[in-house]
């Protein structure tokens, strides 16, 4: 989504009314995602645009075991800066890859997916396995904070 218009091969104007189109269908989980962060800013949290990312960010929000949850065009931080690195979903299940990403690589990776699958996302993603390396979702997130690229879970090297 923020690739530039020559690689996409769309206008700037085309790339932007697409971006917009993704904000809005990914509108029923983004107000979830408001509704959560607002009840956390009671509770300490705080909130920070990242345009870049396409998303709301509120850090220190109060709970969870810790890291992050995205929810539409939403982030729910429990750490002070999404710039940190964190460990793979394989390499916690043991399977060797590179233990470490930046979180908001991984996080960018699922604001992209909510915005192609828009109130799709959830079902899927809790079909394929919640949070579980087993989480084609989770994977390709992974993937993309690795590598930059393939953040769409639904291509052959997740099958």
């Amino acid at each position: 989504m923020s690739a530039e218009p020559a690689r996409t091969g769309f206008s700037r104007a085309g790339l932007r009314a697409l971006q917009v189109c993704g904000i809005v269908w990914a509108l029923p989980n983004t107000l979830i995602g408001l509704i959560l962060g607002a009840v956390g800013m009671a509770f300490g949290a705080h909130v920070h645009l990242r345009r870049s990312d396409f998303a709301l960010v509120f850090h220190n929000w109060p709970w969870g075991p810790g890291g992050a949850l995205t929810l539409g065009n939403v982030i729910l931080h429990t750490g002070d800066t999404l710039d940190a690195t964190c460990i793979t979903y394989a390499h916690r299940a043991g399977l060797g890859e590179e233990p470490e990403i930046l979180l908001v690589d991984h996080e960018r990776a699922h604001v992209y997916q909510y915005m192609t699958l828009g109130p799709l996302f959830l079902p899927l993603y809790l079909l394929c396995g919640g949070i579980s390396v087993r989480n084609r979702f989770e994977r390709a997130a992974d993937r993309y904070a690795r590598e930059g690229r393939g953040w769409w879970p639904f291509t052959r090297e997740h099958a």
